[in-house]
């Protein structure tokens, strides 16, 4: 049977520069290049079979083209966070309404808080970062939603960080790439570990759709390691999205349909 995947994107607001930064100094964000680098990163996810559903332009809401943060997405369900910055939780609407197509859905509800880009999926197995954007009761429920359906959810320090896929992703079958000084690599259970290059901090984020890797053209070393192990990578240049403290898992939420059209 084949698998569809659709990516869910949102276009970059001309709001952008008034992003939310927590770990990064404030600088002009070149707003023609971010949408040209938006585009071209839809088109990688293209030539690598997904269909691109792009939500238009919140032109009031700055952060909005990292859909990522608005919700999880898992196989029998997609529940809508709430994040952890207050600029960020009208975002959600849109993106409730487009999953509605492909999901059955749930949400999360004060004193919540909890930004997709803090929950990392390895199996059936979620990891939650405890983040600045993410709190223990946004773990509690989401541990409430998941449960009955066969998951484990399991919380995660980190430091230094925005969210915990800034620190680490899923690269292969139970194999993580990322950095240590940000996330204790004991932290993850029966989990291979590839450590990002030294000069390359923020190059543990990597979007896997099936067996490639997309991946940020900023960390040729990060991308060496990953190509030595064997792992196919396809780059894109993200460094305008990357001011606002985005990266490629950031910038779409991927939904898998199984197809039987296809098979």
């Amino acid at each position: 049977m084949a698998v569809r995947r659709i990516a869910l994107t949102r276009a970059v607001s001309s709001a952008l520069e008034r992003c939310e930064l927590t770990h990064l100094e404030r600088q002009p964000i070149d707003l023609g290049r971010a949408r040209a680098q938006h585009a071209a990163y839809e088109a990688a996810l293209e030539a690598l079979g997904c269909e691109v559903v792009r939500l238009p332009e919140e032109p009031e809401l700055p952060d909005s083209v990292f859909v990522e943060d608005t919700a999880l997405v898992l196989d029998e369900i997609a529940i809508l966070t709430r994040p952890g910055a207050e600029s960020r939780r009208a975002e959600t609407a849109a993106v409730r309404e487009a999953l509605a197509a492909w999901r059955p859905l749930a949400g999360l509800a004060a004193p919540a808080t909890l930004d997709g880009g803090d929950v990392l999926r390895v199996g059936r197995r979620l990891y939650v970062g405890s983040s600045t954007r993410s709190n223990a009761a946004g773990i509690a429920q989401l541990q409430a939603l998941v449960e009955p359906l066969g998951y484990t959810v399991e919380g995660v320090p980190i430091q230094g960080c925005l969210h915990l896929k800034s620190a680490v992703t899923e690269v292969g079958p139970g194999l993580l790439l990322l950095n240590a000084a940000w996330v204790n690599p004991r932290a993850f259970t029966d989990c291979g570990v590839l450590e990002v290059h030294r000069d390359e901090p923020f190059a543990a984020n990597a979007l896997r759709i099936g067996d490639v890797l997309l991946f940020p053209q900023a960390f040729p070393r990060t991308r060496a390691r990953l190509e030595k192990h064997g792992l196919a990578v396809r780059t894109v240049d993200v460094s305008e999205l990357a001011k606002a403290e985005g990266a490629v898992t950031c910038c779409s939420l991927i939904v898998e349909l199984s197809d039987v059209s296809r098979s």
